[in-house]
Order: C-alpha cells, then structure tokens, then sequence
C-alpha cells in the first residue's frame, strides 16, 4: 500500500459541492432560470431523454422561459414532461415552441423550497463527512501498513479536517445564498 493522496479526497469533496450547486439550480425561485427544467426527463424516441437534448432551452424574460423543439414529432412529449416534472408549471404551445410562464412564488412555497435546500445542503455535508471518514480509514491504515509515521498520519489527519471544514463552509455559504435567493420577493 502506499502513501494516500489527500488530492482524491479533496476533488471528492469539491464534488459534493458542485452536486450541492446543480441541485439548486434545479429550485425554483421568483425569477425563470434554464437550469429549472434541466431535471426534466422527456419521453422521445423510444426512450426518456433530458429535455436539453431535444430542445434549446432560452430565458428572454424574468418570468418566462421559452424551450424551441427541434422535431416537431417531439414537441407533445416535451409538454406533458414538463406538466409531470412536478415543478407546478404550465407550459403553452405555440407551433414548435413552448413559453412557460414563471408564476410569483407563495409565502408558503417559498419556504418549502427553502426547507428542500436545507435538506440537499444536509445530504452534501453527509457526503463530504463520509469522504472524510474514508480518508481517515485509509490514512490509518498505512500508518499500520508502516507506509507513514504516525505523526506523518496526524499532520494528513488534520489536514483532511481542514478541507472537510472548507467543503462544509461551502456548503453553507451555497445555502445560505440561495435561501436568501428563495425568500426574495
């Protein structure tokens, strides 16, 4: 075995992170984003494909997004997925383009979507504690190994808490951003 590298666990962490972004770029708030309707899955061609993959997906105004369907065979199927995606919108058709119309978010919703980023924001800390904890496991095993010294095992100890520290600080900075992001009128 040899000495572990501290630099897959820090990309495993910066991962968690970025996952932590991508899902929130997925929540709604006031104002229309593309990245709201990158979840959505379309039934095409035999097969569930992202929408992304049959159409472009643009933002010509605050509160309305446009999606142009490249085929037009496709354009039903791109409706009703985004009618099923769950994200309470109503998509009109107009020839081979979709506008769908952002509607003002409710008190209520707002803090429910609040609420869901605290929970993705929750399961990207338990991913970047379980990162942690493999590269705890591993650095005790090569000091067992003789592969490190034991003080050569704290000092890279200390150091993957402090990358834990800095992933987890970015976590609630990203959180902190988009719950402000969610509760602005």
């Amino acid at each position: 075995m040899a000495k572990p590298d501290l630099k897959t666990f820090r990309d495993r962490m910066d991962k968690a992170v970025s996952a932590l972004k991508e899902e929130f770029a997925g929540l709604r708030t006031g104002r229309a984003s593309a990245g709201l309707l990158e979840p959505v899955q379309v039934d095409a061609y035999g097969s569930m494909v992202p929408l992304n993959s049959v159409a472009a997906i643009s933002v010509p105004e605050p509160r309305m997004i446009t999606v142009n369907v490249w085929d037009r065979g496709v354009v039903v199927s791109v409706e009703k997925a985004i009618r099923a995606a769950g994200l309470g919108l109503n998509p009109v058709v107009d020839g081979q383009t979709l506008r769908v119309p952002i509607p003002p978010l409710t008190e209520e919703r707002r803090k429910e979507l609040a609420k869901l980023a605290g929970k993705y924001a929750e399961q990207q800390r338990i991913a970047v504690r379980n990162v942690r904890r493999d590269a705890n496991d591993e650095l005790k095993k090569a000091e067992k190994a003789g592969d490190i010294g034991q003080d050569e095992q704290k000092k890279m100890e200390a150091e993957v808490q402090k990358d834990t520290d800095a992933a987890i600080k970015r976590i609630d900075e990203a959180l902190k951003a988009k719950e402000v992001e969610i509760m602005q009128v």
